[in-house]
C-alpha cells in the first residue's frame, strides 16, 4: 500500500537535499518520478528545486489552484510513476493534501512531501496542518540552533538581523530572512524585541 509521507523541519535542515536524494534513488533504479515545487518560491530558477548545497532538479510548479492529482495522473498515464515528491509542501492547500492522499490511497503512488511545519510566528501553515493530520508517516528532519539544541522554530529577521514578529505568513527568503532556532532562543529573541 502506498503512503503519504510528511518530512518536516525548520529552515536550513536539508529538506530539499533529502527530496533530491530520494528522487535520485528512484531514478537510479530506472523508476519515473514527478517533482512539484511551489510557484511562490522564487529564490532560485522558476520550476526548479534547489538545495543550499548546490543540487537541483526541474519540477512542476504549483499554486493554490493546481490539481496535483490530475497533473500526476496525466504523467502516470504516459509513464507509470513510482513516486511523487513535493517540495515547499507548507504552501499546499488542505484540498491539495487531500488530493495527494487520494493519489496514494486510490492509485497506489507513494507521495513524499517536504516542508516547514510552522511559520515565523510558530503557527502551522495550512498545508502542514493537513499533512500532520493525514500523513501515514511523519518524519522530522533535524536542524541545529546556535546553542547546539535541535532547531524547531523559524525566526524572521529584517535587513539588519533584528527579529520580526508581525507580517504576512508567507515571505520568501533564505538565510538573509530566517534563522532556525530552538524554541527557547526563538522566544527569547521575540521577547528581547518587545
Amino acid at each position: 500500500m502506498a503512503k503519504l509521507y510528511f518530512y518536516y523541519a525548520s529552515m536550513n535542515a536539508g529538506k530539499s537535499t533529502n527530496l533530491l536524494q530520494a528522487d535520485f534513488n528512484y531514478r537510479e533504479r530506472g523508476m519515473a518520478t514527478m517533482l512539484f515545487t511551489a510557484a511562490v518560491d522564487d529564490r532560485f530558477a522558476a520550476g526548479t528545486i534547489a538545495s543550499r548545497i548546490g543540487l537541483s532538479a526541474p519540477a512542476t510548479m504549483f499554486d493554490s489552484g493546481t490539481d496535483l492529482a490530475a497533473c500526476a495522473l496525466a504523467r502516470h498515464v504516459e509513464t507509470p510513476l513510482a513516486c511523487v515528491l513535493v517540495d515547499e509542501a507548507q504552501f499546499l492547500t488542505a484540498a491539495q493534501v487531500d488530493q495527494l492522499a487520494a493519489l496514494a490511497d486510490r492509485v497506489g503512488i507513494p507521495v513524499l512531501a517536504y516542508g516547514l511545519r510552522t511559520d515565523f510566528r510558530g503557527a502551522l501553515f495550512e498545508g502542514s496542518a493537513r499533512l500532520l493530520a493525514l500523513a501515514d508517516s511523519l518524519v522530522e528532519i533535524k536542524s541545529v540552533c546556535e546553542c547546539g539544541r535541535k532547531a524547531t522554530m523559524n525566526l524572521r529577521v529584517d535587513a539588519e538581523g533584528r527579529p520580526v514578529a508581525e507580517g504576512r505568513q508567507t515571505e520568501i527568503g533564505g538565510n538573509d530572512r530566517y534563522v532556525a532556532l530552538c524554541r527557547r532562543h526563538f522566544s527569547a529573541a521575540l521577547q528581547a524585541k518587545a
